[in-house]
């Protein structure tokens, strides 16, 4: 461990170990992915999108590997859940910060797979990692307002469609799919904007999440509901390069999504769609509270208004 490092030298050499390990990666991850290009739509394809995936998922165990090796962090991972590699999960996590990514990763490790996330589409961009995340069948998503929707009609439910094409990709594959219910990270201030109902969470968004359940259907195996605790408060990337994130709770529920709930039109019922917002409601509530709970019993206590 360097943990007795100065924080900016610590972060230093954290950044420089995670970004060779990437530049190592990306020569398997990118020939495969030029190989997936080439290829037709078919079993061929799928096969690819496997080996990618394995890639991919021991790309990020050794970035795992380096930064416990590093750093002193105490994890505290409760998996009150039974996840087998090649099911297919879908997962909603609370969102606080870019680390929550790295914090997904540690507490599933080999025994799920590998995460398939919902991305803005403008992260396509990044340099190494856009054209991976594209290998990986990650959805990208076009994020419209109201007002571009207003000016465009034609806009309207090509998120919808996006997250259909999606699913169908990876539809016969071990996947465990991540849901950030509140679509972007939290803070107080985002909190106060919204009059959010929840002390430590956001209001959540039910469309993506309705559409998901909706394409994958039976196949899902469990929804797995994930809190995320910062006992010494929610750090940037960088402070977590530099060996401030000290302390982290990941307390994994297997839950049981109801079965009407599979089969429904969010976008044109009504009535489905005020049962679906229902549920997650009460699914919100649940973990605010025992957001609360966790970090009174880490020492920090429950905030107050």
């Amino acid at each position: 461990m360097l943990h007795w490092l100065p924080a900016p030298l610590l972060g230093v050499i954290s950044a420089l170990a995670l970004l060779i390990n990437t530049l190592i990666w990306c020569v398997p991850v990118y020939t495969l992915i030029l190989i997936k290009l080439l290829t037709p739509k078919g079993r061929a394809r799928s096969a690819l999108s496997r080996a990618i995936a394995w890639s991919a998922q021991r790309w990020a165990l050794i970035d795992i590997w380096m930064t416990d090796s590093l750093m002193r962090i105490r994890w505290d991972i409760r998996m009150n859940a039974s996840v087998d590699p090649q099911g297919q999960y879908l997962v909603c996590a609370n969102h606080q910060t870019w680390n929550d990514i790295l914090v997904l990763m540690r507490a599933f490790g080999r025994r799920a797979p590998f995460f398939k996330f919902f991305l803005k589409r403008e992260l396509i961009w990044v340099p190494l990692l856009g054209l991976a995340w594209w290998g990986l069948d990650y959805p990208f998503m076009a994020r419209h307002t109201k007002e571009q929707i207003a000016k465009n009609p034609a806009l309207k439910g090509k998120d919808i469609e996006a997250t259909r094409k999606a699913c169908e990709a990876f539809r016969d594959q071990p996947a465990l799919i991540l849901n950030f219910l509140e679509g972007t990270r939290f803070t107080d201030a985002k909190r106060e904007r919204q009059n959010s109902p929840y002390r430590y969470l956001l209001r959540p968004k039910s469309g993506g999440f309705a559409f998901t359940l909706s394409a994958l259907g039976d196949r899902l195996h469990s929804l797995l509901d994930v809190t995320i605790v910062y006992p010494d408060g929610a750090n940037g990337f960088w402070d977590f390069l530099c060996g401030r994130m000290r302390h982290v709770i990941v307390e994994v529920r297997q839950l049981d999504v109801p079965h009407e709930l599979f089969h429904g039109s969010y976008e044109n019922d009504a009535d489905f769609r005020a049962r679906f917002h229902g549920w997650i409601a009460s699914l919100w509530s649940a973990k605010d509270r025992r957001i609360a709970e966790l970090l009174a019993e880490s020492g920090r206590g429950i905030r107050t208004e």
